[in-house]
């Protein structure tokens, strides 16, 4: 990046790439989102990214509309509870694993992730919702794999044992969805059932639009379908990376780790979590946001256009790649500082706004019109739990622990998380 500078030309394949990395830039692609649209790779289709993940124009438009009031940020507080429900229940376990030794918390997170996820979105648990969890887990694996081919012309169309599995995956995983979603359908329709969790909401929202504006207004079922693949996936992969990350940083600043235990105890001292209380810690957030910088859910994004199209001083021809580089933003010395691949998160202490001097240089969620929905609920649910960690234990990296980020959907630990686990006192005593 220092011999091609920061807007450079490649290729990817066949396929003409521009990597972009200017502030201004960045704030027009992102805002004019009917030209600037995000590829499509004909090897995965919708196999794996659906929903508003992969939707434009006026479609994209309709599901965010109908979506967005079961994101609302007062409609999340069923998330709390969902995560203090599932964050109990593994801290137990860690109680007796840590016994023993050292805990390897990554397959325990991801477990975590997939329980809340289940239980504020669908109101069920982990049990009922691990099919499908496995099975896109596994698809987002073959995904990465296929991803390396996507640009080989004529690839997508050869029957190939990977191609086949991912079918049989989105096959087994839509049918799966459908019956959730159909039941639920059902059994509001008839005047049965809480409406409180994501699916209750979003379909609620749906009902009432096609109520007020017709049935070309609304969702169908598999439009409904759709986006439960897309927030099932990305809600437990946002938000299982982060707190992964997280733990795996303050387990190395125990400086910061110290800091942000005194901030929880000072607001709520052994109780739970509450929705309101989480707004007060200003330590957590500042490292949360330090984190996203240091290892963002999306690492890098891409986006296309299909005219030719002006871009600040530039002219871009149609079929060309913009690159969007996110890590490399998020660690730029120029903009961060000589410590920008340091753990700081004093640099967060006045606000996103004040440490990025109002450029576009931080979006670990994205940016614009397409931000990612469901940010406050990453946000809430890692909040939740690593407070009730942060009562519960002191964390510190094991010797056996091998720092290996390695990008795949999100960036995931390659030889997981292996940590030694203090107690500090029995998650029993926390009180309601």
């Amino acid at each position: 990046m220092v011999i091609a500078g920061k807007l450079c030309f490649t290729w990817f394949g066949p396929t003409p790439v521009l990597n972009i990395m200017d502030s201004d830039m960045l704030k027009e692609i992102f805002s004019r989102i009917n030209e600037f649209e995000k590829p499509h790779p004909k090897a995965i289709g919708d196999l794996f990214i659906s929903g508003l993940l992969e939707i434009e124009g006026e479609k994209w438009a309709k599901h965010r509309k109908i979506i967005n009031p079961a994101f609302h940020y007062e409609k999340l507080k069923n998330v709390v509870t969902a995560t203090c429900s599932s964050c109990e229940e593994m801290i137990r376990g860690w109680e007796k694993q840590c016994l023993a030794g050292e805990v390897d918390v990554w397959p325990p997170l991801q477990h975590l992730t997939g329980d809340v996820l289940y239980r504020a979105a669908f109101g069920g648990n982990y049990d009922q919702a691990k099919s499908i969890i496995l099975l896109q887990q596994e698809q987002m694996s073959l995904t990465y794999k296929v991803l390396q081919f996507a640009f080989i012309p004529g690839w997508s169309l050869l029957p190939t044992k990977l191609q086949k599995r991912m079918k049989e995956i989105d096959h087994k995983v839509r049918g799966l969805l459908e019956d959730v979603v159909t039941k639920r359908e059902k059994a509001m329709k008839e005047g049965g059932v809480d409406e409180d969790d994501l699916l209750g909401l979003l379909l609620k929202s749906n009902m009432k639009e096609i109520q007020e504006s017709g049935h070309q207004k609304g969702m169908s079922i598999e439009d409904v379908i759709q986006e439960c693949k897309a927030f099932n996936l990305a809600g437990q992969e946002s938000a299982s990376v982060l707190l992964t990350w997280t733990l795996i940083l303050l387990s190395k600043y125990q400086d910061w780790q110290d800091r942000a235990r005194e901030e929880v105890l000072r607001v709520f001292g052994n109780n739970k979590p509450d929705f309101d209380g989480l707004s007060r810690l200003k330590i957590v957030s500042m490292i949360l946001n330090e984190v996203l910088r240091l290892y963002p859910p999306v690492f890098m994004t891409m986006r296309t256009v299909h005219k030719k199209t002006k871009l600040g001083d530039i002219q871009i021809p149609p079929g060309v790649l913009l690159f969007v580089p996110i890590i490399l933003i998020h660690h730029d010395p120029e903009i961060w500082g000589d410590d920008a691949k340091e753990f700081n998160p004093d640099r967060f202490s006045e606000g996103v706004s004040k440490s990025t001097k109002n450029k576009l240089c931080f979006f670990p969620f994205g940016s614009g019109p397409r931000t990612c929905i469901g940010q406050n609920f990453a946000f809430l649910e890692t909040k939740v739990a690593l407070t009730l960690i942060l009562q519960s234990f002191k964390v510190q990296l094991s010797p056996s622990y091998k720092h290996v980020p390695i990008p795949l959907f999100t960036i995931h630990p390659q030889y997981g998380v292996p940590l030694i686990l203090t107690r500090i006192r029995s998650n029993s005593l926390i009180r309601n």
